[in-house]
């Protein structure tokens, strides 16, 4: 063998000798590894931290080196070994543990397996484990956060998790649902607006976290991103009640009242004979205690479809507590004041006005045992003892 030989032989036995170095720091590490994990679910926190420890000495010698630090196992071991460190150092509130770990070692896990996930289908499975595995570790400690009321440490729990499953390209709506959810009850407005709008885009729980996030974004003073997002919510849901009352109390909100009333008109203008969306609105209007209004648009309603039950049964309800609540003003003046019979008759005008939608609800519905009653005492308090006879046997008789 010539020189040139020799030479090149040695090259090749040289780097053989380091990549199998490399090689035995990635089974090494994952033999340290498999031993923590059976310590932790025998609860022996101070093994399983050793044994993971011992993991991460082998793991940070293959991440360093050239040959392995791009490898699909290096870095899946690494976000592993990493995570189940930084949960045992938060969980036992062990400092130095943590300090071990870098500044961020969230960001490590995470990027070390959204990196390995990418580099093929080989260990996949391993890391999608790993993620389920973090996550339940997670879960637990979030849930008794949430519990005791610690809301803004839960958020980040749940964060972690949702963050977790990104890295295998899923996105776990139900927990960024819950992070914002957290969010929202520690006041931290923006950051539950933003995860919000993120499970909204995708449809979870249909019109309510759209709802959730306008709101969330009102609230937090961002009337813009607030109206955007019911906007484009409404294009597929244009008669939501929800969707339009939040676009109603974003206008409110905002101190412009006109645009209020503008967005229920515009409304009313894309489908003006659209029995349900005067429905919907004339239930807004109850929401907003604009009683003349709810009447209003609740008639219309049943001008277009006099057959509405939902109608008759809305109009009949909020006349009758309209009217409840105008003889509770009458009651509450004092001795001989001039306005008590005023109120009287529109108290009773109005639960005459109740009568029509309500006989017409429950001639569709005559088994309603809850309206007889409503309406045997509307005629008694009227004075049509007939009626209300009528009304008494039926219900009774149910």
């Amino acid at each position: 063998m010539n020189l040139k030989n020799i030479t090149l032989a040695i090259g090749i036995l040289t780097i053989s000798a380091g990549t199998f170095a490399q090689k035995k720091n990635e089974t090494s590490a994952a033999l340290e590894r498999n031993k923590a994990i059976q310590a932790l679910s025998a609860e022996k926190v101070k093994e399983a931290k050793e044994s993971y420890l011992t993991a991460k000495e082998y793991i940070d010698l293959a991440a360093a080196h050239e040959d392995t630090r791009e490898s699909q196992k290096t870095l899946w071991l690494k976000g592993d070994i990493y995570g189940a460190l930084l949960y045992i150092g938060t969980s036992t509130n062990d400092k130095e543990l943590l300090a071990k770990l870098g500044a961020d070692p969230m960001a490590t896990v995470k990027q070390s397996l959204s990196k390995a996930y990418g580099l093929g289908k080989k260990y996949q499975d391993e890391i999608a484990q790993t993620v389920d595995y973090n996550v339940g570790l997670i879960a637990k400690v979030a849930s008794e956060q949430y519990n005791e009321e610690k809301f803004a440490e839960a958020a980040i729990g749940y964060d972690i998790m949702a963050e977790l499953g990104e890295c295998i390209n899923e996105l776990d709506t139900p927990r960024v649902f819950n992070a914002a959810l957290c969010y929202e009850k520690s006041n931290q407005l923006k950051e539950a607006a933003i995860r919000y709008e993120k499970v909204a885009q995708v449809g979870y729980r249909g019109t309510v976290s759209a709802v959730l996030a306008s709101s969330a974004y009102r609230r937090s003073g961002d009337f813009a991103k607030a109206k955007a997002i019911i906007a484009e919510a409404r294009k597929a849901n244009p008669t939501d009640k929800d969707l339009l009352l939040e676009s109603v109390n974003t206008s409110i909100d905002e101190g412009d009242s006109e645009g209020a009333q503008a967005a229920l008109n515009a409304a009313i203008s894309t489908d003006p004979n659209n029995k349900s969306l005067h429905y919907t609105i004339g239930t807004i209007y109850i929401d907003l205690q604009e009683n003349e209004k709810a009447e209003e648009a609740l008639n219309k309603a049943l001008a277009i479809d006099p057959d509405f039950v939902d109608a008759q049964y809305q109009l009949g309800a909020h006349l009758v507590t309209w009217a409840g609540d105008i003889k509770q003003e009458a009651t509450s003046l004092k001795l001989n004041d001039p306005n008590y019979d005023r109120l009287i008759a529109k108290s009773n005008d109005t639960y005459k006005r109740a009568l029509v939608p309500l006989e017409k609800y429950i001639a569709a519905n005559p088994n309603d045992k809850p309206v007889l009653n409503i309406l045997f005492q509307l005629h008694k308090n009227l004075g049509n003892s007939e009626k209300a006879l009528e009304y008494k046997r039926r219900m009774d008789a149910l």
